[in-house]
């Protein structure tokens, strides 16, 4: 595994941040840039690789063996719009002492206000300098895979199925398998890696909407405003003051669904704001889309015009509901980890892979741990220990799913 960190830090210096706004597919061009690089390394280690005109980079390496499942291995390239991903500049720290970590001269980290840092005390990390994100999410899940793509083509004698290879755009922004070429992706089930801390295994995740709202207010000179002027940024803000307190995601934990404010923005006469909408039970996610609509038509009676307009968008739901039927996936990547002297468990997403997209379209794919943490902002970090173990547990999944098949 001399090569996994090189790749790492190699790939997430590379700018690849999706963006909600642009309505384009990839929704930047620059994940092209990453996407370009991994076909080039896939076709120089003897792996056919390409990329479609979406941005999904698609590789296969064929099976050694018969009657071996064919499985799928997926990551994304782009990085959150949440912080900065331009010039990314990675530092590793040696043997974590457990104590205070200096991003920069202003920001720092330590277990006391971060507990994740507690769980790689012993290790060797990779920080950002507090300027950006790190890239974690998901360049550990990439340069993961592409280690296993490696070991595969320089391990022939290894028995294993059909791998099938896919890095996806727009993951972050809900897109990531809009245009996802199930037709060419063959895979009898598949893994996202995706996840933190290596051993975990999701496959529950949050049922998950967007709430786009659009403010109209009436612009009057302040001069002359008393019983004319309709601010849209008071309606923004009234309408945020009328969802449930405790909804606002600061105020939640395991299964408690959200509503999260993630942009804002207007003058008098016209406002916009951007809500995610979440929840893990199906029931409670449907009340609280009803909560939006039910504020929407209060407001819009109050004032006597449509003063407030509504889109609402499902992005995934919760692939639990898919996989519980499918439980031998599972069941495969815990005796995987097992075998590889770790200890699995499992644990509620709070929050929304492809794989979830993914599942709902007839391929599951649960997530694991990549050894990345405290993803989509300047103290991100990764475990290189946890990352060497996250590609033994790739290898080890798709080599015990050939022995099983014996």
């Amino acid at each position: 595994m001399e090569r996994l960190i090189e790749r790492f830090i190699r790939y997430v210096k590379v700018d690849t941040q999706s963006d909600h706004h642009t309505k384009t597919h990839p929704s930047t061009e620059k994940q092209k840039n990453l996407s370009k690089i991994l076909v080039e390394e896939l076709n120089s280690i003897g792996v056919h690789a390409f990329l479609d005109d979406y941005g999904y980079v698609y590789a296969k390496i064929d099976k050694n063996i018969e009657g071996a499942p064919a499985i799928g291995l997926v990551a994304h390239v782009d990085t959150s719009p949440d912080a900065p991903g331009k010039d990314v500049n990675p530092r590793i720290i040696k043997n974590y002492d457990g104590g205070l970590i200096k991003l920069n001269e202003t920001l720092s980290m330590e277990p006391k206000g971060f507990p994740s840092l507690s769980r790689v005390i012993g290790e060797d990390i990779i920080v950002t300098d507090g300027n950006t994100l790190l890239g974690a999410d998901d360049k550990c899940g990439v340069a993961e895979i592409m280690e296993v793509a490696e070991y595969y083509i320089a391990h022939p004698e290894v028995k294993h199925g059909d791998i099938y290879i896919s890095f996806t755009p727009d993951e972050e922004i809900g897109e990531g398998a809009d245009h996802f070429n199930y037709e060419w992706f063959k895979a009898d089930f598949a893994y996202t890696a995706d996840g933190d801390e290596v051993g975990g295994i999701e496959y529950e995740n949050f049922n998950a909407a967007a709430a786009d709202l659009n403010f109209v207010g009436k612009s009057i000179h302040p001069g002359s405003a008393k019983n004319k002027m309709i601010n849209a940024l008071h309606l923004a803000i009234e309408f945020h003051e009328l969802l449930p307190t405790f909804k606002n995601p600061a105020y939640t934990e395991g299964y408690e669904g959200f509503n999260h404010i993630t942009e804002l923005k207007g003058a008098v006469e016209h406002a916009h704001a951007h809500y995610i909408i979440r929840n893990h039970d199906m029931a409670k996610f449907k009340t609280q889309k009803a909560e939006f609509e039910m504020i929407v038509s209060y407001m819009n009676q109050k004032y006597g015009y449509e003063a407030v307009k509504l889109t609402l968008k499902d992005t995934y739901y919760n692939m639990y509901e898919i996989i519980k039927n499918h439980m031998h996936v599972i069941d495969l990547a815990k005796q995987a980890i097992t075998n590889t002297g770790v200890s699995p468990f499992f644990k509620a997403i709070r929050g929304g892979t492809d794989g979830a997209r993914l599942t709902y379209e007839g391929l599951i794919c649960p997530n694991i741990g990549t050894g990345g943490y405290q993803f989509h902002g300047r103290y991100e970090f990764a475990s290189i220990n946890q990352m060497k173990k996250a590609v033994n547990i790739l290898i080890e999944i798709i080599r015990l799913a050939a022995e099983q098949s014996k």
